[in-house]
């Protein structure tokens, strides 16, 4: 993935409601979803949520599937990746033991370790 690309990607997740949408069908898997579920279960508008898909589409994150007279749409899990290697390529210098955090993972209260 070149740069141009990563930044079309990322500049379509960075909405909350595109990011919602995104991760609803990240949660769905290879099932995808259809939009009528979509915005009922996102709580959105259909016209806004087709508006989101738009977007999601064009930046190749999603894909769709008429079926019939309905359009099943799924996450691109291959381009989605292709976002994740390309952001995290060379991390730390190659050295992924430095990739850590420096802290301890926070335990939230009430919370014992033994």
């Amino acid at each position: 993935m070149d740069m141009n690309v990563a930044v079309v990607a990322l500049a379509a997740l960075a909405h909350t409601s595109r990011l919602s949408v995104f991760r609803h069908l990240v949660e769905r898997g290879q099932d995808g979803a259809f939009p009528g579920d979509m915005a009922a279960g996102l709580q959105m508008p259909a016209n806004t949520l087709s508006f989101h898909l738009k977007t999601l589409s064009h930046a190749n994150l999603v894909t769709s599937e008429q079926n019939g007279r309905f359009i099943r749409y799924r996450a691109n899990f291959p381009v989605m990746q292709e976002l994740i290697d390309y952001l995290t390529r060379n991390c730390c210098d190659g050295d992924p033991g430095r990739c850590f955090p420096a802290t301890k993972p926070r335990v939230p209260k009430g919370v014992r370790l033994r």
